[in-house]
């Protein structure tokens, strides 16, 4: 009775053993799914803003972003993800005179290459706390009006404005296999015009940006 007992406690803890092996298994089979990627593609969207002070009216203006990115460590739950980056950004605003009778709205369209540097936390394979710094170069810049006093479109010269736009930077990110889907907030830390003109317009505003993107991973094997 006793040896019978003995044999089926030692079946017993051979399966339980089996059976903590396997969800064992599973479980790093499936945080090894849902880990980020490390390399590869990435897009999306910005709204974009400037804080103008002297705009009587001011809305976030659309733009996008893309670009390409690497993350250090990719083993680790801490690294560094380095991007670089195509981003449009302004302001949508609306200038009021002649006591209100006059209303015009301006776009401001601001086009950089950025460079983000994030430390990136990830936290059970699933999720990435970013944090860091960007800096951006400005491309090119335009202005498109319409209201009372008509529509225009031109090119602006890019002495108004400073080609180097540098700021913070923080996000969330969630991965599943290849895909990483994220928001991130940009703050910018530079004034944007950078001449009596610009200044006239935009005062010391500086950019703010909210980002959504969709990153796909490319295999490095």
């Amino acid at each position: 009775m006793i040896g019978t007992r003995l044999g089926w406690k030692g079946k017993t803890n051979n399966m339980e053993h089996r059976i903590l092996l396997a969800a064992l298994l599973i479980t790093t089979a499936s945080a090894a799914s849902a880990q980020g990627p490390t390399f590869g593609v990435k897009g999306g969207l910005n709204l974009s803003s400037l804080a103008v002070d002297a705009a009587d009216d001011e809305r976030t203006r659309l733009g996008v972003n893309g670009g390409v990115f690497i993350r250090t460590m990719p083993d680790e739950p801490f690294g560094l993800q380095v991007e670089l980056l195509y981003s449009g950004k302004g302001s949508s605003t609306t200038y009021s005179g002649f006591f209100g009778l006059v209303d015009q709205e301006v776009d401001f369209n601001l086009n950089y290459i950025e460079l983000p540097v994030m430390a990136s936390f990830r936290v059970g394979g699933i999720v990435d706390l970013q944090a860091g710094a960007y800096a951006g170069y400005l491309l090119n810049a335009n202005i498109s009006t319409s209201g009372d006093l008509g529509s225009t479109s031109e090119e602006l010269e890019k002495d108004n404005f400073a080609s180097m736009d540098l700021g913070l930077g923080g996000g969330v990110a969630f991965n599943a296999g290849p895909v990483q889907v994220g928001v991130r907030y940009l703050h910018g830390l530079t004034n944007v015009a950078d001449s009596d003109a610009a200044d006239l317009l935009l005062g010391d505003a500086k950019n703010r940006c909210v980002q959504a993107f969709i990153a796909l991973g490319i295999p490095t094997k």
